[in-house]
């Protein structure tokens, strides 16, 4: 492979999809990965995560030469940092693997680099990144250019929305956005906009703890409803014919790496402050509570009535409909509780998108339809929309599949 352009360090959901996207433009891409199992798939022109499309761009760049994975990085002219944040105790942001991630490219700097954070981060981490840096190369202060760029893309359509999305820019000054700007503008047909590190780090949180609030509401709603003997999801098609209305589905909680998490990055540094994020969090972590403890309820009144115990489909584990991620997904938890609370009743696990799991056993969804007393629907999987379940069943749709 010639000498790379661009370093990507972290080849993850978001890290390969824009490694590939990068090499398909002709540019050359060393990726970086810790896990030597994922260097070693994308090396093979294979993939380790499921992603439309993305099989057949990483297999091309492979094959013509443009993207090659390792586990240490090389000297480059770019350096993207796309490495989880996860959380440590009490939610409290853990920014160290985009730490070690930049400490493994210091010493490959050279003066007028390009040094991107993608990684969800704190208000601040990028002008932390800077210092730590400049510490360690201070011959280098004010001659690299230093940025923060969020992605915006939805898990299921990463391909197309990596390119046609619109994508904020913030460097740490004029210079550093301009150039972050002009790397990006070779691959992105959205629109670039360019503020400074800070704006753009808050803009990310924001952006998913704007969701998480209007999925907090809908959620709220449907506790209310179920105390009211109200059908939430009429409710809401109604209520959403006011042409200044528009209340998102109720569901069983929020998952995935995002929605679910970011928020605690700026309730973490301003606990004063954000009261509604808060809250909001609060509600949808909840929710989830809430639907395991209704399984519960059903498990034991159809034990009353029948006189035995029932078998139990749970319908879904991912943490939104047609994907594979199961990260922070509420259906996994609430499946998970729902087993922590058994006590030998016949369940049925359901997970259409992937075909097995390390700690559930899954069965295909026609089958736990028909052999369930108690249909629970998690996550609303295009499978499930038309499954035909007879009467008799007991049936706890938290997500809106029956009420179509």
């Amino acid at each position: 492979m010639n000498q790379p352009e661009v370093i990507m360090i972290g080849l993850g959901y978001i890290g390969l999809p824009t490694a590939a996207l990068i090499a398909q433009n002709k540019t050359y891409v060393h990726g970086v990965d810790v896990n030597p199992l994922v260097v070693e798939t994308i090396n093979a022109g294979k993939i380790h995560i499921v992603e439309p499309e993305l099989d057949e761009a990483v297999s091309e760049a492979v094959s013509q030469g443009y993207l090659k994975a390792d586990t240490k990085p090389v000297a480059a002219d770019t350096y993207l940092i796309v490495v989880p944040t996860p959380f440590k105790d009490k939610n409290e942001p853990d920014i160290s693997f985009v730490e070690s991630a930049t400490r493994a490219i210091i010493p490959l700097l050279k003066k007028g680099d390009l040094y991107i954070i993608e990684s969800t981060s704190p208000v601040g981490t990028t002008e932390k990144m800077m210092k730590l840096i400049y510490e360690e190369r201070p011959e280098l202060k004010n001659k690299l250019n230093i940025a923060y760029c969020p992605e915006r893309v939805l898990p299921g359509n990463v391909m197309h929305e990596l390119v046609h999305n619109d994508r904020v820019i913030g460097g740490i000054d004029q210079k550093s956005t301009e150039k972050a700007a002009a790397f990006y503008s070779q691959f992105i047909k959205g629109a670039l906009h360019k503020t400074n590190a800070r704006t753009a780090e808050m803009c990310k949180l924001v952006e998913n703890s704007s969701r998480d609030v209007q999925i907090a509401f809908a959620n709220e709603l449907s506790l209310i409803c179920d105390k009211a003997g109200i059908n939430v999801w009429e409710l809401i098609e109604l209520a959403n014919k006011h042409p200044r209305v528009n209340i998102l589905q109720p569901g069983c909680g929020v998952g995935g790496h995002c929605i679910a998490v970011d928020p605690y990055f700026i309730v973490a540094d301003y606990p004063m402050e954000s009261q509604i994020i808060g809250k909001a969090r609060e509600i949808n972590n909840y929710k989830s509570f809430w639907c395991a403890e209704k399984v519960q309820n059903a498990k034991l009144e159809f034990q009353l009535q029948h006189g035995r115990k029932p078998t139990i489909a749970l319908m879904g584990l991912a943490f939104k409909p047609n994907i594979d991620d199961l990260r922070e997904s509420p259906a996994k938890y609430i499946v998970q509780k729902v087993l922590q609370n058994a006590n030998n009743e016949e369940y049925y696990i359901v997970e259409p998108n992937i075909d097995s799991h390390k700690v559930f056993k899954l069965t295909n969804y026609q089958d736990a339809v028909n052999n369930a007393d108690i249909i629970v629907f998690l996550v609303a999987h295009k499978e499930f929309h038309n499954v035909k379940i007879l009467e008799s069943k007991m049936i706890l749709d938290f997500c809106g599949v029956t009420n179509e």
